[in-house]
């Protein structure tokens, strides 16, 4: 049986998607920088809320974020 990898959503929180797959830092890097990740509350916030206070499209920072899967 072939195993399904969960999607990565939009209410998954910046810290559970990087402890699930290390290699999205790059993405969220490109999306919001580097100063993301010297923000104590980054790690507890929803990709949403991060692509709202970015200014930035969720669902592009989605669609980088699950290509990282394949």
């Amino acid at each position: 049986m072939r195993e399904i990898k969960r999607r990565i959503d939009k209410e998954m929180n910046i810290g559970e998607v990087l402890e699930k797959y290390p290699e999205a830092r790059r993405v969220f890097q490109k999306h919001f920088g580097e100063g993301c990740f010297n923000c104590p509350e980054s790690r507890l916030e929803s990709i949403q809320f991060g692509a709202l206070m970015h200014n930035k499209d969720v669902n592009a920072i989605l669609e980088d974020l699950n290509s990282t899967l394949k």
